[in-house]
């Protein structure tokens, strides 16, 4: 099959692979119908983040069932299904308890020796533990089964931003980062009831769809600029929930900043750089709270499917360009470069 391999810093290329086959009773093959390209994967396409030469790449896709293992209990051949970043076995307490991302057994799409999301198929651990089924009419339904991949990352990462949050209904959100997470975390917030959302961000385009998201302001600015925005905005308080999707120093320090005494951080940002922009003095005088990390989004999605399949959510305005798997390698040029803000594989 054809799949995705990073081989050093901006040399992504799209390469014949051995085909996936059934290892463990519990596999089973998706041959893939929707990826694409994380924010996240910038770190490695950039070299921030090692990969080893003709590692695979991707963790964001849904496909259709093509082989299954003689213990699966839940899937054959045929079923839609999405599959969120991180595999799971749906038995250990982590899981049990909605952290997926802690399962003794877990791991990520394209980590050494597995598949990547970027390529024809992929064969998926635990998939009882792992895989959601979708409903097979949306196969046929081009705009849905875009809405559904959202589902594999950003949707739910958005969302962990917000219950990390604290957003409830009522709610002042303020969204640091204007990236399909940070995006998806206006629409989440929405989604849980917030009555204003202040979107950060400085490219109209992506502003322009946190609008349509439910944002109710923009900040265009950054660092002590946008944290004396957000506060005017807010009578000088600030928002008592701050979602933190980019990661960065800078966008920490501005997430601390522009919190309300009293209020939380909702943090999924992958960090990166030389700091942390953490002053825990400041955030222990004022009781801001942190909560966050690698979204579990397996435990979200059965919440948000309904959601999606009903139209109420609807996050396929996110991805802005579309290519071919032999597309791939251009794809991440573009959103390196900030041509495109999240690009959507067809294989």
């Amino acid at each position: 099959m054809r799949a995705t391999t990073i081989h050093a810093p901006f040399d992504m290329r799209v390469e014949d692979v051995p085909d996936p086959g059934l290892q463990q009773p519990t596999d089973v093959v998706v041959r893939v119908l929707r990826a694409c390209i994380c924010g996240s994967d910038l770190w490695a396409y950039r070299g921030e983040s090692a990969r080893q030469p003709g590692q695979r790449i991707g963790h964001e896709f849904l496909g259709v069932v093509e082989d299954t293992g003689a213990e699966v209990n839940g899937f054959v051949p045929g079923d839609l299904v999405v599959a969120p970043f991180v595999w799971s076995d749906g038995t250990c307490e982590y899981c049990a308890e909605g952290l997926q991302t802690s399962c003794p057994q877990g791991g990520f799409w394209g980590s050494v020796g597995h598949d990547g999301g970027q390529g024809e198929a992929v064969r998926v651990p635990f998939a009882d533990g792992t895989l959601v089924k979708l409903p097979a009419a949306a196969a046929s339904d081009d705009h849905l089964l875009t809405a559904l991949l959202a589902l594999s990352d950003v949707l739910g990462t958005g969302h962990h931003a917000a219950v990390g949050a604290g957003v409830t209904k009522g709610s002042t959100v303020a969204v640091v980062g204007d990236g399909a997470v940070g995006l998806c975390g206006v629409l989440a917030a929405k989604r849980l009831g917030a009555e204003r959302i202040i979107a950060l961000g400085r490219h109209q385009v992506r502003t322009d769809i946190a609008r349509t998201f439910g944002a109710t302001d923009v900040v265009a600015a950054r660092g002590d600029e946008a944290v004396a925005a957000v506060r005017e905005l807010t009578g000088g308080q600030g928002a008592r929930a701050v979602i933190e999707a980019v990661g960065t120093e800078q966008s920490m320090r501005t997430a601390v900043g522009i919190t309300r005494d009293g209020g939380a951080i909702g943090y999924v940002g992958v960090p990166h750089g030389s700091g942390t922009g953490l002053d825990l003095d400041l955030m222990f005088d004022r009781n801001i709270a942190l909560r966050g990390g690698v979204a579990p989004v397996r435990a979200y999605i059965p919440e948000l499917l309904p959601d999606v399949l009903d139209g109420t959510v609807d996050p396929s305005p996110v991805f802005d360009l579309t290519v071919g798997l032999e597309g791939v390698p251009g794809g991440y040029q573009a959103m390196d470069e900030r041509t495109a803000l999240k690009v959507l594989v067809k294989p």
